[in-house]
């Protein structure tokens, strides 16, 4: 049973600090490299939010207590962050793609779905971090 949750844990914090990580730097380079990154950025939210899942399911399975809920809110953050950059960003990009959108234009939107989906992702983060405590 343990080398299963090693596992996940493993996978869980590897993709999860990619997706943040680059997340943050889109945010501050203005969506720089955003068509790029758009890919592995949402199949690393899939792996995320897959193991996130596993793990919850075998850490907390039967409560749902302070450190829970905590994390709930963390989980629900994430979720909207893939949900914005994936919605705002992945349209912006199949916009700029097909030579439909003015590349400024484009570009922003992007930039705003990475800021929008950093800010989500550092509250999950502080989440994840404040249940350990809770």
């Amino acid at each position: 049973m343990q080398i299963p949750l090693i596992i996940a844990l493993s996978l869980h914090v590897l993709s999860s600090s990619f997706w943040a990580g680059s997340s943050f730097t889109l945010a501050r380079t203005g969506g720089a490299a955003g068509e790029q990154l758009f890919g592995p950025q949402m199949g690393a939210a899939v792996v995320t939010m897959l193991t996130g899942a596993y793990l919850g399911h075998s850490v907390h399975a039967g409560t749902f207590g302070t450190a829970e809920q905590i994390l709930a809110v963390g989980a629900l953050a994430a979720l909207v962050a893939a949900a914005v950059q994936g919605a705002i960003g992945g349209r912006a990009i199949r916009s700029l793609r097909n030579g439909k959108a003015d590349q400024a234009g484009a570009r922003s939107r992007i930039a705003t779905a990475q800021r929008i989906a950093a800010a989500l992702l550092a509250v999950t983060a502080v989440c994840m971090g404040a249940a350990r405590y809770a």
